[in-house]
């Protein structure tokens, strides 16, 4: 097996259990939800199911860069709720370094996807 295909099997998995995540710790992500996103439980769901999808969607040759484009879609929508979470453990002087670290790692997320397009 080549590595990129390993890394295409780890990126999937990451996006299913990030997705699946969302069901098991819903409090968690709907916490970190900016205020101005309307029906947080709702969107929690919604974003919950696309990642499982694009999970699964990238491991199927015939989908792979389309589902990868949707990865790269799905994390510029979603950075937004990262920087809020970072801002909320700055006010609460909690998890800063992590939530800082997260944000320039939605970077290299969105190269791993781009590596597949």
């Amino acid at each position: 097996m080549d590595l990129k295909l390993i890394a295409l099997i780890l990126m999937a998995a990451f996006y299913i259990y990030a997705g699946v995540s969302h069901f098991r710790i819903p409090k968690f992500f709907i916490r970190i939800t900016p205020p101005w996103v309307p029906n947080p439980e709702l969107v929690n769901k919604i974003v919950g199911v696309v990642e499982i999808v694009l999970g699964v969607l990238l491991l199927i040759p015939v989908t792979t860069k389309s589902a990868a484009w949707g990865v790269i879609i799905l994390l510029i929508v979603v950075f937004p709720a990262n920087v809020y979470h970072f801002q909320k453990s700055l006010k609460k002087k909690k998890y800063v370094w992590q939530t800082l670290v997260r944000l320039p790692i939605q970077l290299l997320l969105l190269w791993w996807a781009w590596s597949y397009t």
